[in-house]
């Protein structure tokens, strides 16, 4: 897909557009890396459970070893590597711990499928089946951290279609997924404070990426980039190639071509990489540590 989209577009002028890059605008949005990573982390501590709490440095530590393997994995599926790491820095079950980062990654989830349909209101070549089908996935991802009797559901036709030696390890962690929508149910105050949260640090994203926009030259208003970002975010974390690399880069550039020519597109692709690649370096040492510590058997 880069080859492709390489291939398309002026390569000196991408080159040229890198050398008159506004330094001021892309330090500030390199920056942002930074609270963005940490409010991350204390998302991760708010979440876990009370009697067990995760705390704030290692969820720090684990944010940023996940954010290696994110790199290297589709659909951002680096943070369910976190469920293995959590298991030697908690005295929780591999199958809670599961539990727990896959239900982050399900409200994560929800908070960018929001920001997608309200960016799908504000475009003008909106699709009515595309604004359809992300409010279903949006639906059925909020019954599935909502409601017991949809979980039941769900976990039903796991155990249907699962092998006879996963059968045991499903209902370990349907067990525990249950456990935590009880607590949702019982905390529901704190779930709509983290969901809202969410939408909070998605914004972040999105306003980092807008900065980027600025440093590159481009002309972008910022509703506009509000409602057209989220959508090639979304397209990025499809199940496509590494870390959204390519699949993110030629949605940057069709989503953007009324304001930014091919090679500025491709650009702001380059950029939104980098958002990935610098807490991974600072992950990897963490990374290292854990992947050391002999844990085969809880994978």
């Amino acid at each position: 897909m880069l080859v492709l989209l390489y291939w398309q577009i002026d390569f000196l002028g991408l080159v040229n557009i890198f050398l008159k890059i506004d330094i001021t605008f892309l330090l500030f949005g390199l920056l942002m890396v930074l609270p963005i990573t940490m409010l991350t982390a204390l998302r991760l501590t708010w979440l876990s459970p009370n009697d067990n709490r995760t705390s704030y440095v290692d969820s720090l530590r684990l944010i940023l070893a996940a954010s290696v393997m994110n790199l290297v994995l589709p659909s951002k599926m680096g943070d369910i590597v976190k469920s293995a790491f959590m298991v030697k820095s908690s005295e929780r079950s591999y199958e809670q711990n599961l539990s727990l980062v896959i239900f982050e990654k399900i409200g994560d989830f929800l908070s960018l499928l929001l920001w997608c349909i309200f960016g799908l209101f504000l475009f003008e070549d909106n699709n009515w089946m595309f604004s359809i089908l992300l409010s279903l996935f949006f639906t059925i991802g909020l019954l599935s951290i909502i409601s017991n009797s949809f979980s039941r559901f769900v976990f039903m036709v796991v155990l249907l279609l699962a092998p006879d030696r996963y059968v045991h390890s499903v209902n370990k962690l349907q067990y525990e997924w249950l456990r935590m929508v009880s607590c949702v149910n019982k905390q529901q105050k704190k779930f709509y404070c983290l969901l809202l949260f969410s939408l909070f640090l998605w914004f972040l994203h999105l306003f980092q990426l807008w900065i980027f926009i600025l440093s590159l030259g481009g002309a972008v208003p910022f509703l506009d980039s509000l409602a057209i970002t989220p959508l090639a975010i979304f397209i990025g974390l499809l199940p496509l190639s590494f870390s959204g690399i390519g699949t993110r880069d030629l949605a940057f550039v069709y989503f953007y071509s009324s304001f930014l020519s091919a090679a500025t597109g491709a650009a702001l692709g380059i950029l939104a990489t980098l958002r990935y690649l610098i807490p991974a370096i600072f992950g990897i040492p963490f990374f290292i540590k854990y992947m050391n510590t002999r844990f085969s058997g809880k994978i």
